[in-house]
C-alpha cells in the first residue's frame, strides 16, 4: 500500500513537472530541445502519409459502397469480427427486375427478350462489380486499414513518449541552470557561520548545500538526456520505416489499378456483346394490336455498330459503313500532308478542314473523318481539333 502511494505520488510529481515545463515552453518563458532537421522532416513524412491514406481509404469506401448506410453495418460487423451478409449490387437488382419483367411481358415478345437479354447483362455487370469490390477490398482497402490501426498507432505511442522525455530532459536543464544560479549567489554571500551565534551553527554551509543540489540535477540530467537519446533512436527508426510503408502500399495501389481496369474490361466485353445481340432485335413495335393512333413520323433511331474483332470470321468496324452520328461531330484542321494505308482510311493534305468523330470500339488514336462524300479513319496525331 505504501508502495502504491509513494507510486501515485512520484507520478502525479513528474505529470506535474512536465505540465509546467510544457507551459512555459508555450508562453516563451522556457526553453525547448528542438530534434534536427531530418527528424523534423521524418515527422512531417509520416503525418502526411497517415492523413493522406486516411482520406485516400475513406474515398476508395465511397466509391465501393456509396451507401452510407451500408458502410456503417460493413463497419459494425468488422468491428464485431463477424462476416457481414453477402450484399445485392444494384446492377444485380435491376437484372433481376428486368428478368422478372421479361417473364410477365412474354419472353417471345420483342419487348420481353430485349429485357431478358438486357437483363442477363447487367447481371454479368453486377458479378463483375462484386468482384472487384471483393478484390480491392482485400488487395487495397485492408493494407491502408492495417497501417492506420497498427504501424500508425504504434508510431503516435512512440512519439508520445519521445515529448514525455524531451519534456523530462528540458525540465532536468531548468533546475540545473537555477541550481547553479544559486550556487553562485549563496558563493558571493558571507559565509552563514559568520552571520549567526555558535550555537546555530549548522552542519553545511548555503553554498555546500548549493553544490550538492547541482551535483544531483546534473545527475538528473544525465539520466534524461540518455532516456531521450534512447527513445528518439527508437522513434527515428519507426518514422524511416514509412518508406517500407510507402513501398507496400504502392503494390497496393498497382493491384487496385489492376483490378479496376478488369472490371471496366469485363463490363466494356459484356456490353459490346449485348450491342451484338440487340442487333439481332427489331428496334420498331412489330404487334398490330398495340400500334399506337397516331400520325406523327416515328423517331429515328441509331444504327447497330460492328465493333473490330481479332477472329476472321467476326465483323469489323468500317467508319466508311457507318452512318454519320447525330451528335459528336466536330471540325478539325489537317496539320500534315497524311496518305491512307488502306481504304478503309481518309488521305490528307494539309490545311484542310474535315469533318471528324469518334465511334465506340475505335481505338482511341484514330478518328473517322468526313469530307464531301469521303470518309474513312484519320491519326489523331495529324489534327488539330477546332471548337
Amino acid at each position: 500500500m505504501d508502495f502504491s502511494v509513494k507510486k501515485l505520488a512520484s507520478g502525479a510529481g513528474v505529470f506535474f513537472s512536465r505540465a509546467v515545463q510544457f507551459t512555459q515552453e508555450n508562453l516563451g518563458q522556457a526553453e525547448k530541445t528542438e530534434l534536427d532537421a531530418h527528424f523534423e522532416n521524418l515527422l512531417t513524412r509520416a503525418d502526411n502519409t497517415k492523413n493522406w491514406t486516411e482520406k485516400i481509404l475513406h474515398q476508395t469506401e465511397v466509391l465501393l459502397q456509396p451507401s452510407p448506410s451500408a458502410r456503417v453495418e460493413e463497419f459494425l460487423y468488422e468491428k464485431l469480427d463477424r462476416k457481414a451478409p453477402s450484399r445485392v449490387t444494384t446492377a444485380e437488382l435491376l437484372g433481376q427486375y428486368m428478368t422478372e419483367a421479361a417473364n410477365d411481358f412474354g419472353s417471345s415478345t420483342p419487348y420481353g427478350q430485349t429485357l431478358m437479354k438486357v437483363g442477363e447483362t447487367q447481371k454479368h455487370l453486377g458479378t463483375a462489380e462484386r468482384d472487384f469490390i471483393h478484390s480491392s477490398a482485400i488487395n487495397f482497402l485492408t493494407p491502408l486499414r492495417n497501417f492506420l490501426e497498427g504501424d500508425w498507432k504504434t508510431i503516435s505511442k512512440e512519439r508520445r513518449i519521445l515529448q514525455n522525455r524531451r519534456l523530462d530532459l528540458d525540465a532536468c536543464k531548468a533546475r540545473l541552470k537555477k541550481a547553479k544560479a544559486a550556487e553562485a549567489k549563496a558563493t558571493a554571500l558571507p559565509d552563514f557561520q559568520e552571520t549567526r551565534p555558535r550555537n546555530y551553527i549548522l552542519s553545511a554551509s548555503a553554498s555546500a548545500l548549493w553544490s550538492d543540489e547541482v551535483d544531483k540535477a546534473e545527475h538528473e540530467l544525465r539520466v534524461a538526456q540518455t532516456e531521450f537519446d534512447r527513445q528518439a533512436e527508437v522513434t527515428r527508426l519507426l518514422l524511416e520505416a514509412i518508406s517500407s510503408t510507402h513501398v507496400n502500399h504502392l503494390r497496393c495501389l498497382h493491384e487496385f489499378a489492376e483490378a479496376q481496369a478488369t472490371y471496366f474490361a469485363q463490363s466494356y466485353q459484356y456490353m459490346v456483346d449485348l450491342q451484338k445481340q440487340l442487333g439481332r432485335f427489331p428496334v420498331g413495335n412489330t404487334d398490330p394490336a398495340s400500334q399506337p393512333l397516331s400520325t406523327s413520323t416515328p423517331p429515328a433511331t441509331l444504327p447497330v455498330l460492328q465493333v473490330a474483332s481479332s477472329n476472321p470470321g467476326e465483323a469489323t468496324l468500317n467508319p466508311v459503313e457507318v452512318a454519320l452520328p447525330v451528335s459528336g461531330t466536330r471540325k478539325a484542321r489537317a496539320l500534315y500532308d497524311y496518305e491512307a494505308a488502306d481504304s478503309t482510311e481518309l488521305a490528307l493534305s494539309a490545311d484542310e478542314l474535315i469533318t471528324v468523330y469518334s465511334l465506340p470500339g475505335m481505338d482511341p488514336d484514330w478518328l473517322v473523318g468526313e469530307r464531301g462524300n469521303k470518309k474513312g479513319k484519320v491519326p489523331v496525331t495529324y489534327l488539330e481539333l477546332l471548337s
